[in-house]
């Protein structure tokens, strides 16, 4: 039972090393831990230098390399939630709706404090969903 702070904790060490990345790299942050019945959006960020693409980050943690990296547990039926969440998040802001969207994942392992990333831009596609 302690173990859900400390995961807690540790997930959100890590989305605030990947959000400071991807706002390093120049993207803007929307949104974070967006939440509906469907699933979460751990990040909603605006990429300028991709024409203004909506982008959803998934950020996945492993400690270690032992079951795959994090873009390993982003099966099917995962990329299936992120995509009604994210059709959700554009519902409720339809200015954001018209422009061009894509689904990164933020692959994190290590320190959680320090974690080494690895950015997969353009993870998957809606059909891949």
């Amino acid at each position: 039972m302690g173990a859900g702070p400390d995961r807690r904790a540790r997930g959100a060490q890590v989305e605030a090393a990947a959000r400071a990345r991807l706002e390093h790299a120049g993207l803007r942050t929307l949104a974070a831990n967006v939440g509906y019945r469907s699933g979460e959006l751990d990040l909603v960020m605006l990429d300028p230098a991709d024409g203004g693409t909506v982008v959803f980050v998934e950020v996945r943690y492993r400690a270690g390399r032992t079951f795959g990296g994090g873009f390993a547990s982003v099966d099917a039926g995962k990329r299936r939630k992120l995509v009604r969440a994210a059709q959700l998040y554009l519902a409720s802001h339809p200015a954001l709706a018209p422009r061009p969207c894509r689904f990164d994942v933020v692959e994190a392992s290590g320190d959680p404090q320090a974690p080494r990333m690895h950015w997969l831009k353009d993870a998957f596609r809606l059909g891949d969903a």
